[in-house]
């Protein structure tokens, strides 16, 4: 207990005792109840065979990452469960942990391991199986060719397995449902000339519902798939969005060869010429070393080594295609293999599937459905609210939610069951609010009106039933043996200079009375458009401000610029001194500014930092996510000092160990991309400590949004079997939705 607390007990007056402070005291007492009530699935008793399999691995997993692996394994083979959490801290090793998992099932006669990835991270995932499991046969589904790979592997499934561990690795983005078609029939000519439709098939002419032959031209008049009412033979085939029939095959694979370094037009215009078209696509397709090994008609290589060595680093992450393709790999694996034909799924960043509406969610749900066992990776399973799990749960463990009444209603739809979660786990406010009404012929009435908002919160009931049974939590420092360093959060109120707090002052005077206005007349037009401005001005106040309404064009407000071109803003100096101290100490530093687009802040805040003599490269969006790596590992050669970028961009996978102090200007409203881009540095290999620094101009709304942040992350943290200890939390208090809490913030009295 801290010494207020000793000092109450003391005095004998009533004990207020914080979250934190009562699991330090009660916490072992806690635990052995919580035990005895419901006995953990692994208790730290090894498994000496499973072990073993683990110990076969080229690279063994840590200590702790094998009991994760052991606590998995147990859950889905001992107790048969039909999915599995691993919520690890960024930089834990998740992708070695589910090799390992994967390995192990593999040793319990699991043949095939099916793997989502995000894009950029595909090749990532097949270095990685590679390096780990020994024999692996690794297929990347990631290429315009994947139908042809998924037939392939249809056709080879009746084969003698010979017992090699087998993984496909998928890329998020290709795995939504659907595809693209256009209708295909057989063009017959009759004696009179006309053209009718015929199957291609069985050559029967196509009829309409009353029995008339169908023209060419009303058959591709169609929107609808159709099949030949004789022999049931597709009507239609498959195409590629944007491509024309009969389009130029020369010209796709020339451009195809464009893509690799060190061929231009000219050469790869030369090398069809020499070798043919189809040639050089076989080569692209199935044997890409061979390419790359090329040799004309005298026995000399075509390219040279230097030339050879930049080819084969950059067609390890290019795909080539030249078929139809275009049939979403999901749609193939639910239409045309068999249940169980996978038997674990490895969902990686899982907490990406969350949303009600996503494509690519739904079509992960229908993945997880098709496997026999299913493990989730994730960072940040929560993100404040009880929502964000529904779905995730309902698309891995769809019995369990189904057992306690969450299901579809009778016209499919989910979101009665969603607000039902919210209701029993998550928290929900009722608004009333009541208006004095004039619309009584003969009396004076008041009007009542209800509406329901949902707020950051997950009730322990929900955590117990549909989090713990399921999931594993390893932080960082759970790792031991020293792995990590030191890491610390801290945040900094910088103070506005007069003009500057004078003029934010003013506008959001005015914004704010125009806002009370419209909501007033329960328009909410203005919502977005406020709580934007008076977020984004203060860091943009170099430019002048014009604000309009979004659907009168009347202008609301405007501000001149404040700062000249060689004037720095209170914000940009603090970022300029930290990022010299730190340059003094030997670190480089990773700044975070969510304004990166139309509100670029990138180029000015590179021209300030430069002008103090530091070196300074941005990373914008125009770098192809499966190159980013490579671009900042080669920014670090050149010997940057700071990198600038939106968090959007380097959440995920992107290990930059080489920056160790990383500084927030702004941090956004998404939990996940704040967590996941606060580790980005503390990460297993990192030698030095970690510094993250957020920035917050003191009396905005950047403040407010601060304090959201901080309360959605205790409440995530608190589904990560964590008591929350962030940098944010001095000012974390109750808090709502974003835009309601800054709303009610600026239209208080």
């Amino acid at each position: 207990m801290n010494a207020l607390t000793q000092a109450a007990a003391s005095a004998n007056s009533p004990l207020n005792i914080n979250l934190t402070d009562f699991i330090d005291e009660f916490g072992d007492e806690l635990l052995a109840s919580l035990n005895r009530s419901n006995p953990p699935v692994y208790t730290g008793s090894i498994n000496e065979q499973r072990q073993a399999v683990m110990a076969s691995l080229k690279r063994t997993p840590f200590v702790a990452q094998a009991e994760v692996v052991q606590a998995i394994t147990a859950l889905l083979l001992d107790r048969n469960e039909q999915a599995a959490i691993i919520n690890a801290e960024m930089g834990t090793g998740k992708t070695m942990m589910a090799i390992a998992v994967a390995a192990v099932l593999h040793a319990a006669g699991y043949r095939r391991t099916l793997v989502i990835s995000p894009p950029h991270l595909v090749y990532k995932w097949r270095r990685e199986i590679l390096e780990t499991t020994p024999g692996a046969r690794v297929w990347v589904l990631n290429g315009p060719d994947t139908l042809v790979k998924l037939l392939k592997l249809r056709d080879q499934s009746g084969q003698t397995y010979d017992g090699r561990p087998e993984f496909f690795i998928l890329g998020r983005v290709r795995m939504r449902m659907g595809f693209h078609w256009r209708l295909a029939c057989w063009k017959r000519r009759t004696a009179g000339g006309q053209l009718l439709a015929a199957c291609p098939d069985c050559g029967q002419v196509l009829e309409d519902l009353e029995g008339n032959l169908v023209t060419v031209d009303e058959f591709e008049r169609g929107d609808r798939r159709r099949n030949c009412t004789a022999c049931n033979a597709a009507l239609w085939s498959l195409m590629r969005p944007g491509k024309a029939d009969g389009g130029d095959r020369r010209s796709t694979i020339l451009k195809s060869m464009c893509r690799i370094p060190t061929i231009g037009p000219v050469r790869a215009e030369r090398l069809l010429n020499d070798f043919g078209e189809d040639f050089l696509a076989s080569m692209l397709v199935d044997n890409v070393s061979e390419f790359i090994n090329l040799m004309d008609a005298k026995g000399n290589f075509v390219f040279s080594d230097r030339q050879a060595k930049r080819m084969e680093r950059a067609m390890a992450n290019i795909e080539f295609g030249f078929g139809e393709g275009g049939y979403q790999p999901t749609e193939f694996i639910k239409r045309y293999l068999p249940d169980g034909f996978f038997d674990l799924l490895v969902v990686d960043e899982g907490h990406e599937y969350k949303n009600s509406g996503s494509a690519q969610g739904q079509a992960m749900g229908v993945l997880a459905a098709k496997a026999r066992k299913t493990v989730l990776l994730t960072g940040t399973l929560m993100g404040g609210y009880a929502d964000d799990l529904f779905y995730l749960l309902f698309r891995i463990l769809t019995q369990r939610m189904i057992e306690d009444g969450y299901r579809p209603n009778a016209r499919g739809s989910m979101a009665p069951a969603a607000m039902s979660f919210m209701r029993d786990h998550g928290v929900l406010k009722d608004i009333y609010t009541e208006r004095d009404g004039d619309s009584h012929k003969t009396a004076k009435g008041k009007k009542l009106s209800v509406r329901t908002v949902k707020a950051p919160g997950f009730g322990p009931k929900g955590i117990h039933r549909f989090v713990l049974p399921f999931t594993v939590f390893l932080k960082l420092k759970d790792i031991g043996g020293n792995v990590l360093p030191n890491y610390q959060e801290e945040f900094i109120d910088v103070t506005m200079a007069p003009e500057q707090a004078s003029a934010y002052q003013r506008l959001a005077a005015t914004l704010t009375a125009e806002l009370r206005q419209a909501l007033a007349r329960r328009d909410t037009t203005l919502l977005g458009v406020v709580l934007n401005v008076l977020l984004a001005w203060p860091d943009c106040c170099f430019r002048s401000e014009m604000v309009k309404h979004p659907r009168t064009r009347d202008t609301l407000a405007f501000v001149p610029a404040l700062f000249g071109d060689d004037e720095l803003m209170p914000k940009e100096q603090a970022l300029l001194n930290l990022c010299l101290e730190e340059k003094a100490k030997g670190r480089k530093v990773l700044a975070y500014t969510v304004y990166s687009g139309t509100r670029d802040t990138t180029s000015r805040l590179k021209k300030v930092l430069e002008q103090a003599g530091l070196r300074v490269a941005v990373l914008r969006a125009t770098v192809e996510t499966a190159r980013r790596e490579d671009w900042i590992l080669d920014q670090v050669d050149r010997g940057v000092d700071v990198l600038l970028t939106n968090p959007e961009l380097v959440k995920t996978g992107l290990d930059l160990l080489d920056f160790p102090t990383i500084a927030f200007l702004q941090t956004g409203y998404n939990v996940y991309t704040l967590q996941q881009a606060a580790r980005r540095s503390w990460r297993i290999g990192q030698k030095h400590p970690v510094r993250v620094v957020f920035f917050g101009y003191a009396g905005s709304s950047q403040i407010t949004c601060l304090q959201l942040m901080a309360k959605k992350i205790a409440v995530a943290q608190s589904t990560s079997g964590d008591v929350p200890e962030s940098g944010l939390d001095s000012l974390n208090q109750d808090g709502d939705s974003v835009e309601m809490i800054l709303a009610r913030q600026l239209t208080a009295a």
